[in-house]
Parts: structure tokens; sequence; C-alpha cells
């Protein structure tokens, strides 16, 4: 009779079943056995008593034993299979769902997003011409009265911006602007890495309060068969308190898997801007998928898109126009001017008016003007300094995150391929040596803490591989899909 080719539920059926028969038979030979049989030495198979007459109430013993054990196993089976049939969550957490809103209603999102339409409104104003001057004098002759007037002159003003000052200005704030956008970019890109990574935990810890269930299951069943069989002389008290304290242990870990789960419930409820105890609801369980990414193309993809290094572009931008006028305040820009005089007497007509053009004299403040330019040519400077150290900064941080993917793929691919199924075989073996008195209740538990651990590392793993793909949108600024030729994204009116 064999029991390897059918399911584990039903193999560990069949093993009892073969078990149970085993001892039948050996309390019917013993039974039969002539009352002058010499003493026999003890079977190794079938664990007998080393004579016929002692050797009854001990099988009598283990045949109760073993009857337990397979009503014990017929229980536990029946509440696995219904543990099983009603796993999974019917409407489960949807993840683009949660993304969209966090997009919407995040305050810090919405912040980020007033401070750039803030910055954009400084380029209108940068760029314009300064205000028109107007005013009059008035010329009191042979009187102190306020109110006795007799002649007035009426002059209006306005400078004209012929170096251009007023649009490196304007390209200054306009660059000033972008950055914001890009730092926009950077909370928004921030947010929806933090909200995949909440998620991805959250589901996690699912899967590992699911595995404590079933281990606790399963532990209850163990203890059920050792107290069976220390009540009958077959187990030692040792096994009971060893199955007992996994048990309990197994409560313990219960408690900080709900505490984990509430963790990133909190998490995913601040950042979609909601009460922090409202409900979330379960995730589906996270599936494995391969990303074939280039690592080529990754790199030069970050340069062009990640927000630290857009940022210092146009820090370097603005800092080259502020350079460019700072070296323009050498020019000096005209200012128009027309004069108009109104007699006594006269009505409200104008009898004559003089024009004229006026000019700063910059020349005469060398020190002022030239400590400007130099001050301006060392912000330049560190503007490039900036935008290369980002540049390279990226380049590490692209390189060691590919590394990471990397890594938690080949881990999260080893346990799913080979170690899990390998340790799940190991306990469906000692379980079976188990039930037939072939190996002790020792190495049944620690192939099933084995199995545990195996099942719990690989959850482990895979979360790490879906936060490390999370989180390179974060790092390289963009989909990491995306063609590499591919410009930056502008939002209009920003450039």
């Amino acid at each position: 009779m064999s029991c390897t080719r059918v399911a584990p539920a039903a193999r560990a059926i069949c093993a009892a079943l073969l078990s149970f028969v085993l001892a039948s038979a050996q309390v019917v030979r013993f039974w039969t056995c002539p009352a002058d049989q010499k003493p026999q030495p003890p079977s190794r198979r079938s664990g007998a008593m080393a004579c016929c007459e002692g050797g009854r109430t001990g099988a009598l013993q283990n045949l109760a034993a073993r009857f337990t054990l397979l009503l014990v196993i017929f229980a536990r089976v029946n509440v696995a299979q219904a543990s099983d049939t009603s796993a999974g969550p019917a409407n489960a957490l949807s993840l683009p769902q949660i993304v969209s809103e966090v997009l919407s209603n995040n305050p810090s999102l919405k912040a980020a997003r007033a401070d750039w339409e803030a910055m954009k409104q400084r380029v209108p104003q940068a760029r314009a011409w300064d205000d028109l001057k107007v005013g009059v004098d008035v010329e009191r002759s042979g009187t102190t009265r306020f109110n006795t007037v007799s002649d007035a002159e009426w002059m209006v003003s306005q400078a004209i911006p012929l170096s251009g000052k007023n649009r490196k200005r304007a390209q200054a704030a306009a660059a000033e602007a972008a950055a914001t956008f890009e730092e926009l970019r950077r909370v928004e890109l921030s947010l929806a890495a933090q909200v995949r990574t909440a998620f991805y935990r959250l589901a996690n810890a699912y899967e590992q309060l699911d595995l404590n269930r079933k281990n606790v299951q399963l532990l209850q069943q163990f203890v059920e068969i050792t107290r069976a069989k220390y009540a009958v002389g077959a187990q030692t008290q040792g096994d009971v308190l060893l199955a007992e304290t996994d048990l309990a242990k197994q409560e313990e870990a219960r408690f900080d898997i709900e505490r984990e789960i509430s963790d990133a419930e909190s998490r995913l409820n601040v950042l979609m801007n909601r009460q922090v105890s409202e409900a979330v609801g379960r995730p589906a369980p996270p599936a494995f998928a391969a990303h074939v990414l280039d690592a080529r193309h990754v790199p030069a993809l970050a340069l062009s898109h990640v927000p630290d290094v857009r940022i210092a572009q146009q820090k370097l931008a603005a800092a080259q126009a502020r350079y460019d006028l700072a070296r323009r305040e050498w020019v000096p820009d005209p200012e128009l001017r027309v004069e108009a005089r109104q007699f006594n007497g006269s009505g409200a007509d104008f009898r004559e008016y003089d024009t004229g053009i006026f000019f700063s004299v910059p020349w005469l403040n060398r020190k002022k003007y030239k400590a400007a330019i130099e001050e301006a040519k060392m912000g330049l400077e560190s503007a490039r300094q900036e935008l290369e150290a980002k540049q390279q900064e990226t380049l590490g941080r692209v390189r060691d995150h590919l590394r990471r993917i990397e890594t938690f793929h080949h881990h999260t691919e080893l346990f799913r391929t080979k170690i899990v199924p390998l340790a799940r075989q190991n306990v469906n073996a000692t379980r079976l040596s188990y039930q037939t008195d072939k190996t002790g209740f020792l190495n049944l538990i620690e192939a099933q803490r084995s199995l545990q651990e195996t099942e719990s590392m690989y959850w482990h793993h895979l979360t790490e591989y879906l936060v490390a793909l999370a989180e390179l949108e974060t790092v390289v600024g963009t989909d990491p899909k995306r063609a590499p030729g591919s410009g930056p994204h502008h939002e209009k009116g920003v450039q």
C-alpha cells in the first residue's frame, strides 16, 4: 500500500489508516499467540512487545493511540479544508484606486502644487517694465496761499529697458518656477512610492497572518496527537510541553503581525487624508512577476527625468540668468520724460511742453557692480557643482537600486521554485514517518518550524522585491520602461 501519490490531506489520512491497520494486525497476532510461546525479540517494524503475554496489553494501547490519532487527523483535515475554502478576500483592495485617491487628496501634494502656481506668477512680474511715472509741479508767484496757483507743470516719465534686464529677470523667475514644478513631481513620485510600499507591506502582513493561522491549526493538531499518545503511554510529557510551547509562540507572533497590519493601514489612511482608524480592507495576495529592465538605458533615463537633477539644472539656468543680469547692470536704461505747462489765465490749454531723456551713471559706483558680478559668478559656479553632484548621486542610486531589485528577484525566484517546495516535501515526509513511529516528535516540530520560516521569508522577499520596483520610479523619475530617447516632461506654462 502506498500513500505517496495522493494529495497532502489524503496522504495524512492514508498514513494514519495504514498505521491503524498495522496496529490491528499486531493485536490479532498477539491475541492468537499460544500461551506456551517463548518471548520473542522486539520487532523493529511494528514495535511489538518482547513476549506474547506482555505484548497483548502494549498492542492494545498502541492500537488505541493510533485510533485516536486517526480521529484527530480526520477532524483537523476537515477544519483545514474549511479554512482553505473560506480564505481570500471577496473584494480585494485595489492599488490603482488607492494611488489615484492619494494623488487627489493628499495635502502635501496640494501644498506643493500651490507653491508651483505661486512661483509661476513671478514670471510676468519680473518681465514687466517699470511703472509709468506721472507728476505735477505747482507754482505760486507773489503769494504764499496754498489754494492760490499761478502755473502748473505736468510730467510723464517712463524707463525703457533697452538693455534687456527685465528679460533676464524673467528667465531667472521662469527657471525657479520650473524648479518648483520639479519639486511638485518629486512629491508626487514620493507619495506614489510610499502608497505602493504601504500597500505591499499590508498584503505581506495579511499573508503572514494566514501562515500564522495555518501553523496554529497544525500545532493544535500536534498537541492533541501528543496528548493522545501520552495518555496511552506512547509519548513523553516533554513532547506535549514542546508542542504547547510552540503554540504559545505563535500567539505572540500573531499580535506582532496584527500590529504591522494596523501600522500599514494607518499609513495608507494618512496618505489618503482619511481618518487613521478608518477601515482599509485587505489587498489581494502579492503576485510574483519578472520585470525585465535594460540596465544600460536606465541611468540615462534617470539623468533626464529624476527631479533632483532637473531641479539642479533649473537652478543652474536661474544662476546663469542672474549672472547675465549682473553684467547688464553696467548698461544704463534710458528714461524718457515729457513735461507740459499750464499758465494762469490760460484755462486748461497747454501753452508749452518739454521733452527729455535721462540716464543713470553706474560707472561711478564701480565697486558695487563689480561685487554684484562676482557674487553672481560664484552662484553660477555653485550651481554647476551642485548639478554635477546630483548627477553622480543619481547614477549611484540607480546602480544600487538595480542591484537591490536583482537581489530580491533572485531570492524570490529561489524560494518560490526550490526552497519552499523542498521544505513542504520535508514536512510531509517527516509527518508520515512520525505517524508510523519512524521518527521522533522533535524532528516533526523542527520540520514544521523550518517550513513556516521558509514560507514567511518567501513573502518577505517578494514584498521587498515589489517595494524595490515601486521605488525605482522615484529613483529614475519616470516609468523605467519608458523609451530612453524620450525627453523630460514639462508642464505647460513652465518652460
